[in-house]
């Protein structure tokens, strides 16, 4: 799915949203969400002639995306997964809190910076497919 660098994204969510588990929908809206804007603010800069690109697959185990922009932008902290509550910033700070979000929905969130892509990965649990499936 590619679409222009907006930060109206409320139906973009709702069509990322609909192959996943309804059990996971609040978190995961949440996660994309904040994914998405930092990929219009910081990587596009809000510019609407560049695009943001989202690949999502699915397996058993795991749902994956990935999330391309147009632009530069460097993710401040290190690829590792370390406690997401240690890369919370100071209270006063204006940005940065997405990384801690992004580490508390996803299980892991790697940042291409060649490439300017985020991939994200979220592991199914079994009693979410259970739930999934009836």
């Amino acid at each position: 799915m590619s679409f222009a660098s907006t930060l109206y994204l409320y139906p973009i969510l709702d069509i990322l949203l609909t192959p996943i588990p309804c059990s996971l929908h609040d978190e995961v809206r949440l996660g994309l969400q904040e994914a998405l804007v930092n990929a219009a603010k910081h990587g596009n800069e809000l510019d609407p002639n560049k695009t943001i690109c989202v690949q999502f697959s699915i397996t058993k185990e795991a749902l994956y995306w990935i999330i391309s922009d147009q632009g530069f932008a460097e993710m401040p902290e290190s690829n590792s997964q370390q406690d997401a509550w240690d890369t919370l910033p100071p209270q006063e700070s204006e940005n940065g809190r997405g990384l801690c979000i992004l580490k508390q929905v996803f299980d892991q969130v790697f940042w291409d910076g060649q490439n300017s892509q985020l991939k994200l990965r979220k592991e199914i649990k079994k009693e979410q497919i259970n739930f999934w499936l009836n």
